[in-house]
């Protein structure tokens, strides 16, 4: 087992503390550092492992400092943000042609992200009270104001359900 300088080591704990697997590990060191290691090695960087109890107290505090903005900072995951997994479902949806099944499940996919059962969202009044409704009483229009509107304004009216 080969000595690790203080860059690897600190790489190996902020990983580990993104919740990367010893194997993952493993794989980006060789890559980031040409250097070759093994998964128990990784392991010693772990300090909620058995392995990683001896961990200096400099790479712990790297390790829960890491995990606890790795979890806090959910928004920088892109996956993890509603309007970008529609948008990727949209692209699946149209690349999948002419696969009716295929279709079939992404918009079933995409149903249950904007119905709420995949990610719900309760709207309450002032201290998670009930919302208050006001009923104001439709204004009522003579013949002659209303001839004086607009026919946008009529419009307007009549999708308000004001006429």
């Amino acid at each position: 087992m080969a000595a690790l300088k203080e860059p690897v080591k600190m790489f190996i704990v902020q990983s580990l503390a993104c919740f990367e697997t010893p194997q993952q590990v493993v794989e980006a060191v060789k890559q980031e550092y040409k250097i070759e290691i093994t998964r128990q090695q990784v392991a010693l960087y772990d300090p909620t492992k058995v392995a990683g109890r001896n961990l200096s107290k400099k790479l712990k505090d790297l390790f829960h400092q890491k995990r606890k903005e790795f979890r806090e900072n959910i928004e920088d995951i892109a996956i993890a943000n509603k309007a970008f997994r529609l948008m990727e479902l949209q692209k699946m949806y149209e690349d999948s042609g002419r696969n009716k099944r295929a279709k079939q499940n992404l918009l079933k996919q995409a149903f249950q992200e904007t119905d709420g059962r995949v990610t719900k969202q309760e709207i309450t009044g002032p201290n998670g009270g009930p919302i208050q409704q006001e009923n104001k009483p439709s204004p009522q229009y003579t013949p002659e104001e209303l001839a004086k509107l607009s026919a946008q304004e009529l419009s307007r009216l009549a999708i308000n359900g004001k006429l």
